[in-house]
């Protein structure tokens, strides 16, 4: 199958904290801008014009291709990987004798996702208050002229 795939749009639920943490993640990492995040969780957001109902996006991880294919679950995961250069993290998911395994296990995941974040919290809140003072520290140093538009370090170019 040969289609277009990015920009890869994501239907994600920035209202469940393990969700959200993860889009953050590919978010930092989208300097291809490969990647588009829309929240399903966002005042206003219809579903429908995309032939999708809410409690169908809801249920797992949707992704638009740019050529109008609507992909759901772990597919749409390590094709944003992928977007981010992150793709070997994800590669065994794909494997044929895993995969059955890992689609199952996401489906899971994604039924009890609000209930893992729940008790995810306390790891949540540290991983992004680690995010945030690195940013900090990027932004300082940026101000200070280590930096230039991309991230990059001056001072080892």
């Amino acid at each position: 199958m040969n289609r277009t795939i990015y920009p890869l749009t994501l239907f994600y639920d920035a209202a469940c904290p393990v969700c959200s943490l993860e889009m953050d993640h590919l978010r930092e990492r989208n300097r291809d801008e490969r990647l588009v995040f829309v929240n399903i969780a966002a005042p206003g957001f219809d579903p429908a014009i995309y032939g999708v109902s809410y409690a169908d996006m809801d249920a797992e991880i949707h992704g638009l291709c740019a050529d109008g294919t609507m992909l759901r679950g772990v597919e749409v995961l390590r094709l944003a990987y992928d977007a981010a250069d992150l793709g070997w993290v994800l590669r065994p998911t794909g494997w044929t004798p895993l995969k059955p395994l890992f689609d199952a296990g996401y489906r899971v995941f994604a039924r009890h996702r609000r209930e893992i974040s729940r008790a995810a919290a306390p790891l949540i809140h540290a991983i992004r208050a680690a995010r945030a003072r690195r940013k900090a520290a990027e932004m300082r140093a940026c101000r200070n002229g280590a930096c230039d538009i991309h991230g990059h370090d001056r001072s080892t170019s």
